[in-house]
Order: structure tokens, then C-alpha cells, then sequence
């Protein structure tokens, strides 16, 4: 009965992650979209819920890496994918709110690495595995999209230098939906895939089916559903960092970066890598920015990012091999339920947080206003010949100076 009773918990969990894997990865389709205005927030994240839905039945590729590929399934039970998926969890969740536009895939891979690692030791890894299915392709796939959407943007306008600007947004901006529908049916075949491999680990941890089983009809369906209402609810605060905070995009712009991540994550899906979607979307569209000629690509957001997506495997590792050893330590079936109840509220505490400024629909679009570095304090202070401009208060912020703005 505890043992039921707990697969029952980790699917439900897995689900729980497919659902912030989804709102957090929102952006990574629609972003682009919304900030150019070619579809209201709410159209794009009900359009992008639609097609991850459809995605998820097209490959099962990417489920059977995650599930077979990553970790040797001899020494998983329950209470370890438990755990990974409490890493990859409360790291999507604390990066959202931040509004840094992390991995949810290296998130869920690290979690389950870390729980294996404090379960089972090095030897419960499968560290080619690891690395040629999700470390290279991580570092790989980012590079890949800047190159792509850099020559699709330089080419797209050259072709279209004469066009007036407002023919130019009104027809990129038609393409830019087509395009976006691109990415969300590119997702849902790679992303979907994952905790359906977490689900199918968990099924042969618990002896339910057989260890070269495939993924049950109700695992495809429960997961596609999952991601696709988190989806739509959509994850704002990603949304408007890859939107507004990393270039002032145009349509022609964000068609190309759109058509680039699409053709990278498909490609990687047909042969089974565990891409991180994030990693594409975010260097296709830093790649509109260098491919645009006046573009202005906001560098110090860039380098955030690029610090998240460095640090989400062994953070999420930490949290995952953290969980485990509670778990342990209370011990038995009871260990993986105090695990649970710990997860939900962390995650309350978290969603708590994001109350304080709230990000949505409403203000999604709004002007990005980054705060200024102590480069452009100091350029700022000797254009005007002001050095009282790079005075500080004791909080850190720049103090106003009579007669500035």
C-alpha cells in the first residue's frame, strides 16, 4: 500500500514539474511574438499550449535518453526520482522568479543526477551518457542558434532594405505567428518528453512494467496535458526577460529567431538529444541582435543568463542530493512524504515571493528598465562633469542630484 501510495506521489510530482517546465519554457516560443506585438500575451500562450499538446505525441525519443540514457535504472527507487524531481522543481521555480530563463531540462538532469550521486555514488551515473547526450549538445546548441538566426536575420534584411518599415512589421509580423507555432510544436517533441521519462523510470523502480517497456499511452497523455496548462498560464517574468531585456526586437528579427530555434530543436529531437529549448530560443534571439545591423543587445542580461545556465546542473544537484538525504534520514516510505510536504512549501514560500512584484499579461510589454551599471555612471558623470552623480547612499542606489534628472 506505501509503495502505491508513493509512485502515486512521484507521478504526481513528475506531472507537477511537466507544469513549471511549461510555464517557465513559455517564452522560449512566444517571446519574440509578444514583443513585437504579432499576437496579444493571452493568444500566444493559448496557442502555445495548443501545439505542445500536439507535440508531445510526435516523438518518444527524448523520453527513452531521460529515462535509460542519464542514470543506471538498477539503483533508482522511488524516493531517488522523488528527489530529482524536487531539484529540478524548486530550481525552475527560483529562477522564475528571478526572471532568468534557465534549463528546466539540465534542471530536471541535474536533480536526478544529484539524488543518484548521494543514493548510489559515482558509479549510479552514466557519465558518457551525461556527456555526450547533454553536456556537449548544451554547449553546442546555444552557439549553433546565435550562427543561425545571425545569417537568417543579415539575410532577411538585406532582401527587404527597400520595404518600407510598416510593410516590413505588418508581413514579418504574420510570419512571426507561423513561425512561433514552430517552436511551441518543436517543444512539446522535446520537452514533453522529459518527465515522461522520469514517469517511466519511476514505473520500473516500482516493478509496475518491465525495464525495456515503453512509455504508456496515459504517461504521454497526462504529461502533454500537464506542460500545455502551464503553458497557458504562462511564465511572465521569462517572458519579458527574453522579450524586452535582451534586444529591442523587431518582426523580421524575431521571425528569425523563431524560425532558427525551430529548426535546432527538431533536429536535435530526431536524434534524441535532451536539449535544453531555453539555451536554443535565448541565442537565436541574442543571434537577431548581432545579425542586425544597430541592434542593441543588452550584454549584462546575456551574462546573467549564461551564469544561470552554468550553475543549473550543480545547484539543481545540490538540491536534489539535499532532498535525498533528508529523505534518508528520516528513513522508509515516511523519509519520501516528509521530502513532498518540504517541496510544497518551498514552492508556496517561492510563489509567495512573486506576489511582491508581480509580473503578467498586463505588463509584460513594458519597457525594459534595466538598472544602470557603474560603466554608465561613470560615463554619465564626466559627460556632464558632475562627479557627484557616482555618489552612493548606503543601500547601494545612486543618490539624486539637484537640478538632474
Amino acid at each position: 500500500m506505501t509503495e502505491s501510495l508513493l509512485l502515486l506521489v512521484v507521478v504526481a510530482t513528475a506531472l507537477a514539474f511537466d507544469f513549471t517546465n511549461g510555464f517557465h519554457d513559455t517564452g522560449n516560443a512566444m517571446a519574440t511574438s509578444i514583443a513585437t506585438r504579432a499576437l496579444k500575451p493571452k493568444q500566444a500562450v493559448l496557442l502555445s499550449a495548443s501545439l505542445n499538446l500536439v507535440g508531445a505525441f510526435l516523438s518518444l525519443t527524448v523520453a527513452a535518453t531521460i529515462a535509460t540514457g542519464i542514470v543506471d535504472a538498477d539503483v533508482v527507487t522511488l524516493g531517488v526520482v522523488l528527489a530529482g524531481l524536487a531539484g529540478g522543481i524548486i530550481w525552475n521555480l527560483v529562477t522564475w522568479l528571478l526572471g532568468l530563463p534557465s534549463s528546466s531540462s539540465h534542471a530536471l538532469i541535474g536533480g536526478v543526477v544529484g539524488a543518484v550521486l548521494a543514493a548510489a555514488g559515482a558509479q549510479g551515473v552514466l557519465w558518457d551518457g551525461l556527456i555526450s547526450k547533454v553536456l556537449i549538445p548544451a554547449l553546442i546548441a546555444p552557439i549553433v542558434a546565435i550562427a543561425v538566426a545571425s545569417v537568417g536575420t543579415r539575410l532577411v534584411t538585406r532582401f527587404t532594405r527597400d520595404v518600407e518599415q510598416d510593410s516590413n512589421d505588418r508581413l514579418f509580423r504574420w510570419g512571426q505567428i507561423g513561425s512561433a507555432s514552430l517552436v511551441s510544436l518543436a517543444h512539446g517533441t522535446n520537452d514533453a518528453q522529459k518527465s515522461m521519462g522520469i514517469i517511466l523510470l519511476a514505473l520500473i523502480a516500482a516493478g509496475a512494467v518491465p525495464e525495456d517497456s515503453g512509455v504508456p499511452f496515459w504517461v504521454i497523455l497526462s504529461c502533454a496535458l500537464a506542460m500545455a496548462l502551464g503553458t497557458y498560464l504562462g511564465g511572465w517574468r521569462v517572458i519579458r526577460t527574453l522579450g524586452k531585456g535582451l534586444v529591442e526586437l523587431e518582426s523580421r528579427q524575431g521571425m528569425a529567431a523563431e524560425t532558427s530555434s525551430a529548426a535546432v530543436i527538431l533536429l536535435s529531437s530526431h536524434f534524441g538529444y535532451s536539449l535544453s529549448t531555453t539555451h536554443v530560443a535565448t541565442g537565436s534571439i541574442l543571434g537577431s541582435g548581432v545579425g542586425m545591423k544597430g541592434a542593441s543587445v543588452r550584454w549584462s542580461v546575456a551574462g546573467r543568463m549564461f551564469l544561470a545556465w552554468l550553475i543549473t546542473v550543480p545547484c539543481a544537484g545540490l538540491v536534489g542530493a539535499a532532498a535525498y538525504g533528508l529523505g534518508a534520514v528520516v528513513g522508509g516510505g515516511v523519509g519520501s512524504f516528509v521530502v513532498f510536504g518540504a517541496l510544497i512549501a518551498v514552492s508556496g514560500a517561492i510563489w509567495y515571493m512573486s506576489k511582491k512584484e508581480p509580473v503578467g499579461h498586463h505588463n509584460v510589454n513594458d519597457e525594459w528598465a534595466p538598472q544602470e551599471d557603474n560603466e554608465s555612471i561613470l560615463a554619465e558623470s564626466v559627460v556632464d562633469h558632475n562627479m557627484k552623480l557616482m555618489r552612493v547612499s548606503k543601500k547601494g542606489k545612486r543618490r539624486k542630484v539637484k537640478g538632474m534628472r
